[in-house]
This record gives C-alpha cells, structure tokens and sequence, in this order.
C-alpha cells in the first residue's frame, strides 16, 4: 500500500481535469446560446426602431446593440457587440436596397463580423456568429401626421 500513496492525487488530476473541461463546455454552450438568442432579439429591435425613426437615425444603431438611443460604444449587454456590427438598409418592394423614401417598403438591421469569445480551459476558441437579420415592413420612418415640422416618433 505503500507505493500507491499519492495515487488518489494523480487519478483526480486526470479525471478532474476533464470534468472541468466538459462543465465549462456546456456552461460555454448556454451561454453560446444566449449570445445567439440576443444577436437575434438585437436585429429584432433595431428593425422596428428603423421602421419608425427617420431614415438613417443614430438611435437606430445605439438601440440594436442595447444601449440607450443617445449614447454609443459597446453593447451594455454583449461584450463586443457595438454599432460598426449594426448595418440598417432600406429595400424596395423587390427588395432591392434603395434610398429613395417614397420607394422603400421594408427595413432591415443586420448584424455582421460579430466574434464570440469562448471561455473554456485549455482552449482559446472564438466564434465567428452568423450574420443575423431582421427585415420589417416601413412604417412611418419618422413621419408624424400632424405633428408639426417633422416631429418624429424616434428617442
């Protein structure tokens, strides 16, 4: 018995090791999870801010990466999620992007080039996200009947 002293120690740091890895593989996987969910509900809500500000409105942007309307930067919620992720098109009834405010019928806020950090030991892997998009029907794109000198409905 003597020479299997310290065995115990050695066995742990073997499988425990691995244990560690796999639970932080599927914390990382939730949370993964939640970063997808998020990108997604960021487009959602940058579509339908677009669909009421005027074209091209900085809130747009600031509102998609969850900060509020007036500030910039970073997302407050996803760590480097940030307004250059956020892209705001106007598209035709073809669909085909356009300027033109009497041509657009739909808005869209993508999100692109967003890169995911996974935080699992022993391994430094980062996720290139997919590009996420929401595409809405325009509504007033600022407009507001008789508010008087281009009030908008836009924070």
């Amino acid at each position: 018995m003597k020479r299997q002293r310290g065995l115990h120690t050695v066995e742990f740091a073997l499988v425990g090791g691995l244990f560690f890895v796999l639970l932080f593989g599927a914390i990382e996987f939730g949370r993964a999870l939640f970063v997808w969910n998020t990108l997604s509900e960021a487009t959602r809500r940058g579509a339908r801010l677009a669909a009421v500000c005027p074209l091209n409105h900085p809130s747009i942007a600031n509102v998609t990466v969850f900060n509020a309307p007036a500030s910039s930067g970073d997302s407050a919620l996803l760590h480097g999620l940030d307004t250059g992720n956020v892209v705001t098109e106007y598209l035709d009834e073809g669909g085909a992007v356009t300027g033109v405010p009497d041509d657009i019928r739909f808005v869209r806020v993508r999100i692109t080039g967003y890169r995911h950090l996974l935080l699992i030991p022993y391994f430094n892997l980062t996720l290139n996200a997919p590009e996420f998009a929401t595409t809405l029907p325009r509504e007033s794109l600022g407009a507001v009947p008789d508010a008087g000198g281009g009030s908008s409905q836009c924070p």
